[in-house]
């Protein structure tokens, strides 16, 4: 609203914007218009076709090759996907520098990774009336023979006695898989404890809050991820009036989503480019960093596909052939993807550059979800997919036409000016 403002000032001052533009000579108004013009039709000044142009004319000719080839490649980056692991770091995961990284490795050497993350055994028993301590020391008998508990702590009852804690130390660190499964066990062991009442236990701890945490984070990415794409899917058909571009976007998405996913289980997880990234430790994904990663990308990744789509749709409204409407729309917009794509690069990947492992993860995710994104599915999948789908991308049912609210964001009705004179009057009609 303000910048609108402003250039309306300097457009009444400056006689229809020239002097916002400092460009005050008509004919070399005249030819700034032109190159422009030329350039956003997709030639260089010699005439010469841009490497956009040449880029969407190849991948209309042969649509089926890169989509295939760019889906295969999206699917190999998404198979370390699978082996995602959610946690919160230690600090091991600190700079090697750091004084808790440090007493780190001090308490690993001298009494094992799992002094770093002890658990807390809660014994409650002032529904039973029974003694906490001599309860405790049970189940402490227990749990010490358990695969992957180091040591059980002898228990210390509260004053009344009707409660007891203990410490259970496992074999393995606080972020490992091994450290999961020791707290799964010590839950199930200790269930017809509970479910006969002779007492109440529970596991705790920041090592058990930490693990609890990170699952109930992960149970809930489907549910956050499909009332997300469900919401934006929606909206798509009513702007772009279509079922199919709608569905190549969502999956689209998802599988660039994915593959984001599968590059950070690579390099974080199972340390692949640790020495060329200076990453400290591996083992795990930050738990809030697929939600972060999904609702940053996704908005992005609904810009890029509106800046570029819309504008197809808005030559296929004026009568172009959908290939012809594809390499328009493609070359009026896939500049400025292009740039908005390079400068959200530059500024997540500059966080790659930070000491501690968590910056890092969140820049190395974000830059390679938007890298991904525009120069492997709007620039390459998007225009490939909407050459295969020809005229039947733009279709919609009509009981589903005539049900949805008509925005017209391409304002289909209005034949567009053919000279630059008539875009002068029409602009100066609408002001």
């Amino acid at each position: 609203t303000l910048g609108t403002a402003l250039l309306g000032f300097n457009r009444a001052a400056g006689s229809n914007g020239r002097r916002a533009a400092h460009v005050r000579d008509k004919a070399k108004l005249a030819q700034v218009h032109a190159e422009a013009q030329h350039r956003a039709e997709g030639y260089r000044a010699d005439g010469k076709p841009t490497f956009g142009m040449r880029w969407v004319r190849l991948v209309v000719r042969r649509p089926l090759t890169f989509c295939l080839a760019s889906v295969v490649l999206l699917g190999v980056l998404a198979v370390p996907a699978l082996d995602l692991r959610l946690g919160l770091p230690d600090d091991s995961a600190e700079p090697e520098s750091s004084t808790s990284h440090q007493a780190y490795d001090l308490l690993t050497e001298g009494f094992g990774p799992g002094f770093n993350g002890p658990l807390t055994v809660v014994v409650d028993t002032a529904k039973s009336g029974k003694d906490a301590a001599a309860t405790a020391e049970g189940i402490g008998r227990e749990l010490a023979g358990i695969r992957g508990v180091e040591d059980v702590s002898p228990p210390v009852p509260n004053k009344s006695g009707d409660a007891a804690v203990m410490s259970v130390v496992p074999g393995s660190g606080p972020t490992a898989a091994a450290t999961e499964q020791v707290v799964d066990d010590i839950r199930a062991a200790v269930k017809d404890t509970r479910d006969s009442g002779e007492a109440a236990v529970a596991v705790t701890g920041q090592t058990a809050i930490n693990i609890d945490m990170s699952k109930r984070i992960g149970d809930t990415l489907l549910p956050y991820l499909l009332i997300v794409v469900g919401c934006a899917f929606l909206l798509m058909i009513i702007i772009f009036r279509s079922i199919l571009v709608p569905v190549k976007a969502t999956l689209g998405f998802l599988l660039s989503l994915a593959a984001t996913f599968g590059a950070l289980v690579a390099v974080f997880q199972w340390g692949w480019l640790n020495d060329l990234l200076g990453i400290h430790s591996t083992g795990i994904i930050v738990n809030l960093l697929p939600v972060i990663v999904i609702g940053l990308s996704f908005g992005l990744a609904v810009d890029y596909e509106m800046f570029l789509v819309t504008r197809m749709r808005e030559e296929y409204a004026r009568g172009n052939t959908p290939a012809e409407a594809i390499v328009k729309g493609f070359m009026q917009s896939a500049r400025v993807v292009t740039a908005l794509a390079l400068i959200m690069i530059s500024v997540f990947a500059g966080f790659i550059l930070a000491d501690a492992d968590l910056t890092k993860s969140f820049g190395f995710a974000l830059a390679v979800a938007v890298f991904l994104d525009a120069f492997v599915l709007r620039v390459t999948i998007v225009p490939a997919v909407m050459a295969l789908f020809d005229r039947a991308a733009w279709w919609l049912p009509q009981w589903l036409d005539r049900r949805l609210p008509h925005l017209d964001i391409e304002k289909s009705d209005i034949a567009p000016p053919e000279t630059d004179r008539d875009l002068e009057e029409s602009a100066g009609s609408r002001s």
